[in-house]
């Protein structure tokens, strides 16, 4: 085995290591959330959440992302903070605009716990030093406009009590609307007759209506919406022609190097479909085998679409990425 294919195994090894080690890291908040329902429910009521799988999974995700998501949005602040700028191009960050920024009316998809409420803030109409240093905001021009409306997409409650106090700390109480139902009950009709099925009352007093949102962002949540063909068609139905849709998330591994035996290449792929197996229960319903670009650009005809794969990403990676924006 020739030194390169030697370094290039090895580099796949760990690679694939890596999710592995991020199950781990989720499966050790099993307990907490255990020990957080019965001090926080009566001995019946813990013991029927323990038992519903659904409502375990959105507890014991709450409490994992609650210790992770602050270190993934570290992770992805230098790329995403200056897609919302307008400063990429072909998964490339770049110094000044190449487009448009985020501004107007504007839906975030997956707004979770609230790690990037405060990036929709009037502070980063003109970044600065301090953004530059704070994230990977700043050091370059901003083509964002004012803000004027957030509807945060988040119908997982157990999110919801930290998404409120996210809105609070960066002052958008005015601005931030916390829209606690799924994609599939956004608009006039079905957000009328969505129901909560525990109070029969009514998830959400609004609605969105077709062609009416300036921005749709999106942040690695697509890999975790269910019926995602069906889901994304209904939020393209939603922006204004013209109206741009803001993407970091992570694809379908597709591997393009030639130069590595083909036996590597067969194990990556074999381990991360075994990998799905047991991802999505651990972590939040996230999907890793996902064709989410191609489900994008099939979602309705674009006047533009400026994706790639940031090139600072190694072939080996399981979770690579696609950041751009795609102009309806």
């Amino acid at each position: 085995m020739s030194d390169s294919l030697l370094t290039r195994t090895k580099e796949a090894f760990w690679g694939l290591l890596d999710p592995w080690l991020f199950l781990q890291l989720s499966a050790s908040f099993i307990p907490q959330t255990t020990r957080h329902i019965f001090s926080t429910h009566p001995f019946s009521s813990g013991l029927s959440i323990l038992f519903s799988p659904s409502r375990f999974r959105d507890l014991w995700f709450g409490h994992f992302w609650a210790f992770a998501g602050p270190q993934v949005r570290e992770g992805a602040g230098p790329r995403v903070l200056p897609l919302l700028d307008g400063r990429t191009s072909r998964g490339v960050v770049t110094d000044s605009p190449t487009g448009p920024g985020v501004g107007g009316v504007v839906l975030e998809v997956g707004a979770g716990s609230g790690l990037w409420v405060e990036v929709f803030s009037d502070r980063y109409l003109a970044p600065s030093r301090d953004d530059a240093s704070g994230g990977g905001g700043g050091g370059g021009g901003t083509a964002r406009t004012k803000i004027t409306r957030v509807y945060g997409v988040e119908p997982n409650p157990a999110q919801h009590p930290a998404l409120r106090r996210a809105v609070e700390d960066a002052g958008l109480q005015d601005v931030y609307e916390i829209v606690p139902v799924g994609i599939e009950d956004l608009s006039s009709s079905s957000a009328a007759a969505a129901e909560d099925k525990t109070t029969k009352k009514k998830k959400w007093d609004g609605n969105i209506e077709p062609e009416s949102v300036d921005c749709i962002v999106s942040v690695l949540c697509l890999c975790s919406i269910p019926d995602p063909e069906r889901h994304i068609r209904e939020l393209y139905s939603l922006l204004r022609p013209g109206g741009r849709w803001y993407v970091y998330e992570h694809v379908l591994v597709e591997y393009s190097c030639v130069d590595i035996s083909s036996a590597i290449l067969l194990t990556s792929t074999r381990a991360i479909g075994f990998l799905n197996l047991v991802w999505p229960h651990f972590i939040g319903g996230c999907e890793m085998c996902r064709q989410t670009e191609k489900t994008l650009r099939e979602a309705g005809p674009w006047a533009k679409i400026d994706l790639g794969q940031p090139p600072a990403e190694m072939w080996y990676h399981c979770l690579p990425h696609i950041l751009g924006v795609l102009t309806k």
